[in-house]
């Protein structure tokens, strides 16, 4: 059962302080992605966290996106950041943009220069990074951070006219070179970029950065919580810097959780958009990338995905989620309403000698044996069935149960057959089974005369649809991967994320399924019997010619811990 809110959290503590307080009349949040990529599972906890907790206090959300940086952002990212939250099951209250605040942002910034709290710097990036300190060492002041009040106005509306080139000035805020917190010493705030904007045009050449831009977003939508993951801690105090010395009329506060990290996934746009680029993967929505696109397509529910999120709660603490624990809870949310059918990945045809010859019979089969509101289907039978090439071995270990030459199983909704003769092509390979079957033992008719061990599934061959089944492990091999391959470790790491993608990620085979299935359409999903979940890939599923992407495997060693 999904939750209607979210776990006790310390979040959700400070906001009852507040509302009880009079010190919040009205809860205001906001989910504000940078338009630079696609969403990931992330981005489903910060979604998550925000809309659910405006709504538990009868509070609201804004969509805001951070499009302050032209050089990555696209249209493209926009309209999927848009389709991606509503189809987690969130409406936004309003729908804003960075970009819709660049005039009040300049003026922010002429404030602080008038305030002599900002100044205009001539040097490098490099330059600026090498006398920024260390965690150890504090910063040296930049020799033009004396410039007079009027001096920093005239250059720094010289560079919004566009008279200097990319990097050659920039707008720095005016705290502490000596400050513990480097964040602290002499921000970046505004920087040259001739580029035009998606938003914008080439109205303007200069941009705020995200750091000194967000705040007065918040500030300016009102925004009571400004809630964030862990690595924005360390920013809070410019952030309240920027609130407190741009004089706003809205006092927004920071509020950090850890973030949301699954073993062996890649969160990281910069690394997934190479993916991307480079055609490693069929796109962003590729069901083996963690996108929220790539999730959808391939078969994940959000309701499933809001019941994993809820499960991993709300803290400060940064731990690492096993991807089964996702698996876990979207195969819960499908077990009750999707079909229970049978698919034969990688076919073997078995022909039953004693059935008459052109007879097809119609047997009932229940569609999910868990949900008996799904009613009943008929599926069809006859002499030629196809079953799985794993279902039968000539030579058997001891405990295998399924077909081998002399034994006995179960068909699935159907009737008893028995092995009694192989056919093997030149080279030695089983290319059919034959077998007979046993009138008396027939599904549902109460047969008690013995009892057999196997029961394994089919489709009946001359109506059975082809299909392609499209199989998926996780596209990262090693779970040392998440730690020696971090955006910090990167540079001194001695292989790159590439070297650890795995070349399994993705198996193709060809099979087939019951002729119900043949007008399956883009997102159908079904639990083909033993195999898993299955959903039909949307961008490749033809009229007629489905193909299926393994959403999770039948069963999974995850156990939900004790409370």
């Amino acid at each position: 059962m999904e939750h209607t809110n979210t776990p006790p959290n310390f979040i959700k503590t400070v906001i009852a302080e507040d509302l009880q307080s009079g010190k919040v009349k009205k809860v205001v949040t906001r989910f504000p992605p940078e338009p630079n990529g696609y969403l990931h599972i992330g981005h489903a906890k910060a979604i998550w966290i925000n809309f659910e907790l405006a709504k538990e206090f009868g509070g609201s959300t804004n969509l805001r996106f951070d499009d302050t940086n032209p050089a990555k952002e696209d249209v493209e990212y926009v309209k999927s950041i848009e389709e991606d939250v509503k189809w987690l099951g969130y409406e936004w209250t309003g729908k804003y943009f960075a970009s819709d605040y660049f005039d009040t942002m300049y003026e922010k910034a002429e404030l602080l220069i008038q305030k002599g709290l900002a100044y205009v710097d001539d040097q490098s990036a490099d330059q600026i990074r090498e006398m920024r300190g260390t965690l150890t060492e504090p910063g040296k002041n930049s020799p033009y951070r004396e410039r007079t009040i009027e001096e920093n106005l005239d250059l720094f509306r010289r560079m919004r006219a566009g008279e200097f080139g990319n990097g050659e000035r920039v707008l720095r805020a005016k705290i502490d070179m000596s400050s513990p917190n480097i964040n602290l010493r002499d921000p970046v705030i505004y920087r040259i970029a001739h580029l035009e904007h998606h938003n914008t045009g080439d109205k303007w050449c200069i941009y705020p950065m995200y750091t000194f831009a967000h705040p007065l977003e918040d500030a300016i939508e009102h925004v009571t919580h400004s809630l964030c993951s862990i690595e924005f801690e360390d920013q809070r105090p410019f952030y309240d810097w920027v609130i407190r010395e741009c004089e706003v009329e809205a006092e927004p506060h920071q509020y950090e959780f850890g973030r949301l990290n699954l073993a062996q996934t890649l969160t990281s746009k910069r690394k997934l958009k190479q993916l991307v680029d480079e055609k490693i993967v069929d796109g962003w929505d590729d069901p083996r990338m963690p996108t929220i696109s790539g999730l959808r397509r391939r078969g994940y529910t959000p309701e499933g995905i809001r019941a994993f999120v809820y499960e991993t709660g709300i803290s400060k603490s940064q731990g690492v989620v096993d991807l089964q624990t996702l698996d876990h809870f979207v195969r819960e949310d499908l077990k009750l309403r999707v079909p229970r059918t049978m698919g034969i990945l990688r076919p073997l045809k078995v022909v039953i000698t004693n059935y008459p010859e052109g007879q097809i019979e119609m047997l009932d089969a229940e569609n999910n044996t868990e949900n008996e509101e799904m009613g009943i289907r008929q599926i069809p039978f006859s002499r030629e069935i196809y079953i799985e090439q794993d279902d039968f071995m000539e030579n058997p270990p001891n405990k295998y149960f399924r077909l081998f030459p002399g034994n006995e199983v179960r068909l699935k909704h159907a009737y008893f057959i028995k092995c009694n003769d192989v056919i093997k092509d030149e080279e030695g390979n089983v290319t059919e089974i034959h077998c007979t079957y046993d009138v008396e033992t027939k599904s549902g008719s109460g047969f008690t005369g013995r009892k057999v061990k196997g029961t394994i599934h089919w489709v009946e061959a001359s109506q059975a649809v082809p299909a392609e089944f499209r199989l998926y492990e996780p596209l990262i091999t090693a779970e040392e991967a998440d730690e020696e391959l971090t955006d910090e470790n990167e540079e001194t790491a001695e292989k790159t994320f590439l070297d650890y993608l795995n070349p399994k990620s993705l198996e193709v085979v060809h099979g087939f399924v019951e002729p119900g299935l043949k007008d399956s359409k883009g997102y159908d999903r079904y639990q083909f019997f033993r195999h898993g979940y299955f959903s039909a890939d949307p961008k490749y599923t033809m009229p007629g010619d489905p193909v299926f992407n393994l959403v999770v495997s039948m069963k999974s060693s995850f156990k939900l811990p004790k409370a």
